[in-house]
């Protein structure tokens, strides 16, 4: 069997933006995992290179967001599609939450959420995702929508074997760890909020934040940790951070704390719980179908004083609660991402 081709024909994998992206955000992530673990069952391309050696039975698939402008051929292919056509879908997030959202994303998303019912067949990052995109389709009143299934995400972080957590307690200050884009949606400043009179009555914990900075929204909550963390080194910004770096945080972290508002599925959830440290996370719908097997506290979004008990109690030394969480990571099942390209396929296949 041919590289890329499968019983059904060929899978144009579409590598068009994700080829030169050189940031791993979330998307970028499940990109290029996809691409890796889906293996010679995929044939990379970018562009249109694919049209004129595509076959009826073959599937295009793309895991990338896009628009009319950024893709004025897709209505076209579309209408005169040479093969059936396949989407990764994440979130509706610009919609919800456009005061909040890069400015191109806000432009572009609803066109692309309608392009999308032209496709054959969606793969949504989570349930709730998958609901926010047949609601969005019932709201435009579209009578045509193509089948939309839900996929779990891998939570295998980089090419590490799962770490199981330790036994006992590291010694000394307990390590918060807080891994997104810097911006008002992943609640950076909310949790700043709640750490500072922690340490003002001496909790003793470190918080190291690790993500790019967007650049419309960033700026205030960067200022804000640099005045947190004057005159004291319990709050460490990680701008750049390798795979490898990131793994020596995992390492050595009590909690991964998660404060997001709202999320498609909830990577550093999953991939904390892979590096075997526990979470404490928004109460949210993509964060909850993560949840359900355990390791992860679930806390209301933005209630200060839930999140401040949780923290004081999880930080100290002796803690009954990071005790239970960090049993049930040890227990639960968690999907790679092999699991994730397997059910993919088995969806392209139907």
């Amino acid at each position: 069997m041919n590289k890329g081709t499968t019983r059904l024909g060929t899978i144009w994998y579409d590598c068009t933006k994700s080829a030169k992206a050189t940031h791993r955000s979330g998307l970028q992530r499940v990109a290029h995992k996809l691409l890796e673990e889906l293996g010679e069952a995929a044939t990379p391309t970018q562009g249109l290179e694919w049209v004129p050696r595509a076959r009826a039975e073959d599937w295009f698939l793309t895991a990338e967001v896009f628009g009319p402008s950024e893709r004025p051929e897709f209505a076209e292919i579309l209408a005169n599609r040479p093969c059936r056509m396949a989407a990764i879908f994440y979130d509706a997030i610009p919609l919800k939450q456009p005061h909040i959202t890069w400015p191109a994303s806000v432009a572009r998303h609803p066109a692309y959420m309608k392009m999308l019912a032209s496709f054959d067949l969606v793969l949504a990052i989570s349930e709730a995702s998958r609901r926010e995109l047949l609601d969005y389709w019932a709201w435009m009143g579209l009578s045509r929508v193509p089948r939309v299934e839900a996929i779990q995400l891998g939570s295998n972080f980089a090419a590490s074997p799962r770490a199981l957590p330790k036994p006992e307690r590291a010694e000394g200050p307990a390590l918060l760890l807080c891994v997104g884009i810097i911006e008002p949606r992943k609640n950076q400043r909310f949790l700043l909020d709640v750490c500072a009179p922690l340490w003002a009555e001496g909790a003793e914990f470190e918080l190291h934040v690790v993500g790019r900075v967007n650049p419309h929204f960033g700026k205030p909550i960067i200022e804000q940790m640099k005045r947190v963390a004057r005159g004291r080194s319990r709050v460490r910004y990680h701008k750049h951070l390798s795979d490898e770096g990131l793994a020596g945080l995992y390492e050595r972290a009590t909690v991964n704390v998660f404060p997001t508002i709202a999320e498609g599925c909830g990577l550093p959830v999953l991939e904390s719980l892979w590096r075997g440290v526990p979470c404490l996370c928004s109460d949210i719908p993509a964060i909850r179908e993560n949840a359900t097997d355990g390791g992860v506290l679930l806390l209301p979004p933005n209630d200060g004083e839930a999140w401040a008990r949780a923290l004081r109690e999880v930080t100290q030394s002796g803690s009954v609660l990071w005790e239970r969480l960090r049993s049930e990571v040890a227990a639960r099942p968690l999907p790679t991402w092999a699991d994730t390209a397997k059910q993919a396929l088995g969806y392209l296949h139907l």
